[in-house]
C-alpha cells in the first residue's frame, strides 16, 4: 500500500508539473529537441523565481518553474555519485518536458535546491548553463522569517510533501542535527542561506555564473549584458524582462531584524557575509563589494 501511495504521489507531481509547463509554453510542439537550457539556483528567497520568470518571457524560452519531481528528488540525488545523480536528474527533467510538450523550447529550471547537485546537472546537460543567485543573507533571513517555513510551531507540508518546521534538512551537517532543531528560527534561516550559498560557491565551472540581486537592482544593463554573454540569450529582450525587478527589499534587515536576531545571523553566517562583502550592510558597502568582484562574476538576487 505504501509503494502504491508513493507511485500515485509521483504520478501526480509529474502531471502537475507537465500541465504547468504546457500552459507556460503556449506554443505548438515541434519535432525537435532544444538541448540548451538554464538552471537558476541559489538559496530560497534569493531571486530564483524572478530571474527564471524573466528569462521565460524571452522568445523560444519556457520557464519550467520549480519542478516538483526534481524538488522531491534532490535529497536523494545529493547523496549519490555525480554521474548517477546527473543521469537521474536528466531523466526527470526530460520526462516533464516531454509530457509538457515543450522539448522544442529552451528550458529554464528554477528549483533552488539544485544548487546542491549543480555540477551533476551541468555534466548531464552538456549544453546547459547555470546561474547562481546570491543575495544579502540578512535580507534572505527576513524573507524566510516572514514565510515561517522554519518555525518550530509550523505544521503542514510543502508542494512535494516535505514537512515545514524545525526538523533538520538533508543539508544540515552531520552532528549538528540537534542544534538545528533547538536553535532560534533566525539562526535556522541564516543556516539555510549559508548552506545553499556555500554549495553554489564551492563549484567552479565555466558554465556557471554567479549573480547578485543588488547588482541587478543598481546595474540592470550590465547584468543583462553578462547574462546574455553567458547564456546566448537576446540581450535586448533580457534588458526589458529584467526591468521588472524592484529594490524595496534591499537592505530590509536594517529595520526588520533586532540586535538579538542579528547576533544569531552573525553566529551562523557572519564569516560568509564578510567574505561576500555584505558585512557592514550599507549601500556604500554593497556597492564597494560589487566593484571588487572580478569581471566573470555578476551580482543578482530575490523575488521576496
Amino acid at each position: 500500500m505504501h509503494a502504491l501511495r508513493n507511485a500515485a504521489w509521483s504520478a501526480a507531481m509529474y502531471a502537475n508539473s507537465a500541465a504547468r509547463v504546457a500552459w507556460r509554453a503556449r506554443s505548438r510542439p515541434r519535432f525537435r529537441t532544444e538541448t540548451r537550457m538554464t538552471f537558476v539556483v541559489g538559496s530560497p528567497r534569493s531571486g530564483t523565481t524572478f530571474l527564471a520568470g524573466a528569462l521565460g518571457e524571452l522568445d523560444g524560452v519556457v520557464d519550467l518553474g520549480e519542478l516538483q519531481p526534481v524538488k522531491a528528488a534532490i535529497p536523494r540525488l545529493a547523496s549519490l555519485p555525480e554521474d548517477e545523480a546527473g543521469r537521474r536528474l536528466r531523466s526527470i527533467v526530460d520526462r516533464v518536458r516531454t509530457l509538457g510538450l515543450s522539448r522544442h523550447l529552451r528550458a529554464v529550471e528554477q528549483t533552488p535546491e539544485v544548487v546542491f547537485v549543480v555540477r551533476a546537472a551541468l555534466d548531464a546537460f552538456p549544453e546547459a548553463r547555470a546561474i547562481h543567485l546570491v543575495r544579502d543573507g540578512r535580507d534572505v533571513v527576513c524573507s524566510l522569517l516572514e514565510r515561517g517555513w522554519l518555525s518550530a510551531t509550523r505544521g503542514g507540508v510543502d508542494d512535494v510533501g516535505a514537512a515545514y518546521g524545525n526538523h533538520p534538512r538533508f543539508w544540515v551537517e552531520p552532528g549538528r542535527q540537534d542544534e538545528f532543531r533547538t536553535t532560534s528560527e533566525t539562526r535556522r534561516a541564516a543556516w539555510v542561506w549559508r548552506a545553499h550559498v556555500t554549495a553554489g560557491r564551492s563549484v567552479r565551472h565555466a558554465r556557471l555564473l554567479e549573480l547578485r540581486y543588488e547588482d541587478l537592482v543598481r546595474r540592470p544593463d550590465e547584468t543583462a549584458d553578462r547574462i546574455a554573454a553567458h547564456t546566448g540569450l537576446d540581450r535586448e529582450q533580457l534588458a526589458v524582462a529584467l526591468g521588472g525587478v524592484h529594490d524595496r527589499s534591499v537592505g530590509r534587515w536594517q529595520t526588520d531584524l533586532d540586535a538579538a536576531q542579528l547576533a544569531d545571523v552573525e553566529a551562523e553566517a557572519g564569516s560568509l557575509l564578510r567574505e561576500l562583502g555584505y558585512a557592514d550592510g550599507s549601500a556604500a558597502g554593497v556597492d564597494a563589494a560589487i566593484d571588487r568582484q572580478p569581471p566573470s562574476v555578476v551580482q543578482l538576487g530575490d523575488d521576496a
